[in-house]
């Protein structure tokens, strides 16, 4: 890793999240700023969340290790924990504004192109609760370093 990328590194973080359950599919798209930041085997993405995601004065980090292992952080009006392992099934506590469940996590591809010059990060999985599908998901951040 190059060791003349600050601790953090301001970016533009554009995220899109793809929801599909059964026959409903729905998109939601957000530009922010954000920071990149390396640690130990990979980076850390980390931004605000707004209004547009449903999880305003909250902030999200998402720490990506190769292409086989991420975590997804919520702090705020609602907490979470999700991790991502390819091929692996975890059970995460979920937090939304309307309520928390347990829930489980089945990660069919992480395709991590992350360097200390920005890059984009590919995350897809499968929620279900109570072993009952809920949805497949797809989040697609691009990095630019400002």
């Amino acid at each position: 890793m190059n060791s003349n990328i600050s601790k953090n590194t301001n970016a533009l973080i554009n995220l899109k999240s793809i929801q599909t359950a059964e026959d409903d599919k729905s998109e939601v798209e957000l530009v922010t700023e954000g920071v990149l930041r390396p640690v130990s085997g990979g980076f850390e993405i980390e931004y605000e969340e707004s209004e547009t995601t449903g999880y305003e004065n909250s902030t999200t980090t998402i720490k990506c290790l190769g292409n086989s292992f991420a975590s997804l952080t919520r702090k705020g009006c609602a907490s979470s924990e999700l991790v991502l392992e390819v091929g692996k099934k975890h059970h995460c506590y979920y937090e939304t504004p309307f309520g928390s469940m347990m829930v489980g996590i089945f990660t069919n591809a992480i395709e991590n192109e992350l360097t200390e010059k920005g890059g984009r990060l590919l995350l897809k999985y499968t929620i279900d609760v109570n072993s009952a599908y809920v949805s497949d998901n797809e989040v697609l951040l691009s990095v630019e370093i400002r």
